[in-house]
């Protein structure tokens, strides 16, 4: 039984030692030299013109959520068209309930402004 483990503590092992050691490599080769404008954040060219920890507002993380969880539904509608045939009638109509809340889910959304991005 240990000797099936044999690969996995060979691969940590190679992991353990490559890791340090290119940590260490890079540090030898790259140059030391810190200055004020390399340490700046990078915004596309322009110069940062706030802090780097500023708040966003919270109607931003209600889109991505709103974003992740309508993609997440919509991922379901492929494995039920790869399917679609052997489901029949009864498939067709549980994806139609399916459909149907999430469009009432999106209306619903749309219409408390949660899609606004003012």
């Amino acid at each position: 039984m240990p000797q099936n483990y044999v690969p996995i503590f060979l691969f940590v092992a190679v992991v353990g030692v490559l890791i340090p050691l290119t940590l260490v490599l890079a540090r030898i080769v790259r140059t030391q030299n810190p200055h004020k404008t390399k340490l700046m954040p990078y915004e596309c060219g322009i110069d940062p013109v706030d802090s780097a920890r500023g708040r966003y507002t919270v109607r931003y993380y209600i889109i991505a959520i709103l974003f992740v969880v309508f993609d997440v539904e919509t991922i379901f509608l492929f494995p039920w068209a790869v399917k679609f045939k052997a489901l029949g009638m009864f498939g067709l109509v549980e994806m139609l309930v399916f459909l149907g809340i999430l469009i009432v889910g999106y209306i619903w959304i749309w219409k408390k402004g949660a899609l606004e991005w003012v």
